[in-house]
């Protein structure tokens, strides 16, 4: 039976969105019996699917739309916020805050719920293939095990009640940086914290690299003594994260010798090397590294990430080793959807960032000619890098287009490096369309030569998709029916 732990507490959810996680946290609190307010900025026409969604429930609530209400905030016992809202210069939460009423988000409550040991990635880089790899390696000891967190498959509080049936598998969470805002108000923190890396991103929620950095450390900031916290020591973040004094046990991943104070796993010559303390030890050779490698450097990065959080969590590297050969592709992270002789489509959707798209290319660039598909929405990064390696890597004739607001940013540094010749732009408006012409470029000639049709935009998606994962499925489905 669920405790009523909120009975007549009046509870503000601000923001139902449209993903499923405000509406999984308005019927948790609903069981709760709480008396809930749900404000979203977003129109009833907008918000319609969500509260079809609450069913019977819908009439149990007060649903104030399109609009925020001052007095609402000033009211609430408790205020809960959706991670897509803004909370940086959000005037009614700085008012709530302001008069010292309590602001937390399903992440908080399901750290303060759940009570199973917690793994938990967070990074801009490798957190949903490290977060599934650690599921992964983990099935070894726990077959009910699986990847969740930053999902709109799964949300998090309707999560915690599977977990309150199941006490002794561990919950592994990809969290981004909107659910990591304000997440150090909860009571706990994860008993395994990795962040893979930092890297500009998101800008346009946090205002600054800083700001999104200080996001990301609230994955540690209450850890204990007794918890461990996984680094990347080659990214140039890590000695910021150090310098935050976290209270755990700080191991370090790198694809070179680690200085002899710390601890971790790292590449030494032809091998993997663990160490933790004065006990140092060879734990994969050159034959099981080179498989690794084959993956790509920022996989070879994941691989390390998720194999020291799962021998932290107790399985063994013989173990781990077992299962490095069905390690699963993700899906829309460089996931091959099509695979024919000579002949590969690479759907990279979810790559949203410069970096993402830099690491799709040096991947594939290896592996044949690559037609290149990318561009989207600014989140007002930087295209400068993933320019010069455009440059180096595609020839203008195999650069195709997606318009939108980063790809005229990327257009117009491709331009100062004097990349297009006076050749015309492939632009499109329409992702079709960018596929048809990519599949008349390379028509009749995948039969004898190694061509990967690579869409790693590099960007978001807001201007023609509703998310990345809607861009992605979209070009899955196109791609399908062009190159069959």
């Amino acid at each position: 039976m669920v405790k009523k732990q909120f009975q007549d507490k009046k509870i503000l959810i601000v923001g139902l969105g449209v993903l499923g996680g405000g509406v999984a946290t308005t019927k948790w609190f609903l069981k709760r019996g709480a008396e809930i307010t749900v404000t979203d900025l977003k129109s009833r026409e907008e918000l319609k699917k969500s509260i079809c969604a609450l069913g019977n429930d819908a009439k149990k609530i007060k649903f104030v739309l399109g609009v925020h209400n001052e007095e609402d905030f000033k009211q609430a016992d408790l205020i809960v916020v959706n991670p897509a809202v803004k909370i940086l210069g959000n005037k009614f939460l700085e008012t709530a805050m302001r008069l010292k009423k309590p602001v937390t988000n399903d992440l908080a409550l399901f750290l303060d719920e759940v009570k199973n040991p917690i793994i938990a990635v967070t990074g801009t880089r490798g957190k949903t293939t490290t977060t599934n790899w650690i599921a992964h390696f983990l099935k070894a000891h726990f077959p009910k095990i699986h990847a969740s967190g930053n999902s709109s498959d799964e949300a998090l509080l309707a999560l915690s009640e599977r977990f309150s049936k199941d006490k002794k598998t561990p919950a592994v969470l990809e969290l981004s940086s909107f659910q990591l805002e304000i997440a150090n108000r909860a009571t706990r923190a994860p008993d395994i914290a990795v962040v893979t890396n930092l890297y500009q991103d998101h800008i346009n929620r946090h205002d600054a690299i800083k700001n999104y950095a200080l996001a990301k450390a609230n994955i540690y900031k209450n850890q204990t003594e007794r918890q461990k916290l996984i680094l990347n020591f080659d990214n140039e973040w890590a000695r910021y994260f150090v310098n935050q004094k976290p209270k755990a046990n700080v191991y370090f991943i790198s694809l070179r010798p680690l200085p002899k104070n710390m601890n971790g796993v790292y590449v030494r010559g032809n091998t993997v090397v663990f160490r933790d303390g004065k006990k140092e030890s060879v734990v994969y050779g050159e034959q099981t590294l080179k498989l690794l490698w084959a993956r790509g450097e920022h996989n070879l990065y994941n691989f390390l990430n998720a194999a020291l959080a799962s021998f932290l969590a107790g399985v063994s590297w013989k173990e781990i080793e077992k299962r490095i050969a069905t390690l699963p592709d993700i899906f829309l992270r460089q996931e091959i959807i099509i695979k024919k002789k000579n002949f590969i489509v690479v759907n990279d959707s979810a790559g949203t960032s410069p970096d993402a798209a830099i690491a799709a290319l040096k991947r594939f660039s290896r592996e044949g000619k690559i037609i290149f598909i990318t561009g989207g929405t600014d989140k007002q990064l930087e295209f400068k890098k993933l320019a010069d390696e455009i440059k180096n890597t595609i020839e203008p004739e195999n650069l195709f287009f997606l318009n939108g607001s980063a790809t005229r940013k990327l257009m117009r540094e491709l331009e100062t490096r004097h990349y297009f010749r006076n050749k015309k732009k492939n632009t499109f408006e329409d992702l079709k369309d960018v596929l048809l012409a990519a599949h008349k470029k390379m028509s009749g000639t995948y039969s004898h030569l190694p061509i990967i049709v690579l869409f790693s935009p590099g960007a978001a998606s807001f201007e023609k998709f509703r998310n990345e994962f809607d861009r992605g499925e979209k070009f899955g489905e196109y791609s399908k029916q062009i190159f069959k």
